[in-house]
């Protein structure tokens, strides 16, 4: 199937046309943005006690402010392309940049939990925004053949971010306390306005008539299939990956320390795993979208089965941050090719689905965790992450 060019499909500017050819440049400007924007998003995860002292919380109440981050994401994936249709996407990303800017200032300052959750709904307005656009973005920025390395770029950057958040965080906050930690963010969400705003080209919107809500995108059936495989994925995916420190505590019996390392290979594993799978994607994404969730599957049996022996189950929760970090790769560069027109549109609708399927499946876990053990938890991952392969080979041999 042949695609339109995406000059056409985009207005005046195409693939990797940018000022003085900074397409590359504006990806790492994005990259360095993914970064400060998911440390700041789970920055809480370590701070939660200070926090909860210093505003007089409850540590529950506290907690609060990681879940308002990511309902104001849903909401703002899905809106958005539909929101600001009209608006230049350099303006609007260079807009988020200080929106992300002014969130780290007002939970660094805040003197009360009122004004800590607005700025928590500011960021999750940043997480929804920038992660809606992104695809669409880098298909903008660089030639079509290297779109899946720039999306493994930013992924390389959330993965980097997620693996040293917590423990920048708990590090920063016992020197400088958690408001000097979330401060760390102002300058840091600066340098990535400036760079954005030198890298940046100007990217009109989509032509009036050929741009689609997030909902509406639902329409085409290869949208319906993708965004499936992407729930089931994110759902297995989650609903074991939620309870892995419970598990290697009881299970595995792990000492505090060896947990760390663990959790720490799996983190380093996604970092290599990233760069694997931006490459294979660029051969193969069909293979890719099949044989990743089916590798999970292997994985999460593997861990029923030699879930108390430490070395097997470590080389296993290495194997499974090598894929299950880099997986998500692979479908943003679904997006760009089965859904070149509404990438952005689209791209709200996967968010909005990958938010929602990570709580879900963390929710489900938690209960089957309580109710039958590990092994029930473990299992309905694997089956969530099988549908998954099944639906990508659906769409495989619809793509032809």
């Amino acid at each position: 199937m042949t695609e339109p060019a995406i000059s056409e499909k985009y207005g005046t500017v195409a693939a990797g046309e940018g000022p003085a050819g900074n397409g590359w440049s504006a990806v790492f400007a994005l990259t360095l943005c993914v970064s400060t924007l998911i440390a700041s998003e789970f920055m809480p995860v370590s701070i939660l006690t200070p926090i909860a002292s210093s505003l007089k919380l409850t540590e529950g109440a506290a907690g609060q402010a990681i879940s308002v981050s990511g309902l104001f994401a849903v909401l703002t994936s899905l809106a958005i392309a539909t929101v600001a249709r009209g608006i230049d996407r350099r303006v609007l990303l260079l807009g988020l940049t200080l929106l992300m800017m002014l969130s780290g200032a007002m939970v660094s300052l805040a003197p009360n939990f009122l004004v800590l959750m607005a700025g928590r709904a500011l960021l999750g307005v940043v997480i929804g925004g920038f992660w809606s656009m992104s695809a669409a973005t880098v298909m903008r920025l660089v030639p079509e053949e290297d779109v899946p390395k720039a999306l493994a770029m930013l992924n390389g950057g959330n993965a980097l971010a997620t693996t040293i958040a917590a423990p920048l965080g708990a590090f920063l906050g016992q020197y400088i306390g958690w408001r000097g930690a979330f401060f760390v963010v102002v300058p840091l969400a600066a340098v990535t306005f400036v760079w954005q705003w030198l890298t940046l080209p100007s990217m009109p919107p989509l032509r009036s008539g050929q741009s689609a809500s997030a909902l509406g995108v639902l329409r085409k059936p290869v949208a319906r299939i993708g965004m499936v495989a992407v729930a089931l994925l994110f759902a297995g995916q989650f609903g074991l990956f939620t309870y892995v420190r419970p598990f290697l505590e009881d299970v595995t019996r792990l000492s505090v320390s060896m947990l760390s390392f663990v959790l720490l290979l799996m983190g380093l594993a996604g970092l290599a795993g990233t760069w694997l799978i931006g490459r294979m994607v660029a051969r193969s994404l069909s293979a890719v979208l099949v044989l990743a969730p089916f590798a999970m599957v292997a994985i999460a049996i593997g861990l029923v089965l030699a879930g108390t022996l430490a070395l097997p189950t470590a080389i296993l929760l290495t194997l499974w941050g090598l894929i299950g970090t880099a997986v998500p790769v692979a479908w943003w560069t679904w997006l760009a090719r089965r859904l070149p027109e509404d990438a952005e549109a689209g791209g709200g609708l996967m968010v909005a689905v990958i938010q929602m399927a990570i709580t879900l499946g963390a929710a489900g876990g938690g209960l089957l965790f309580d109710a039958a053990g590990y092994q029930a938890t473990f299992l309905a991952s694997a089956g969530l992450l099988a549908a998954s392969g099944l639906f990508g080979l659906w769409d495989a041999r619809r793509a032809g």
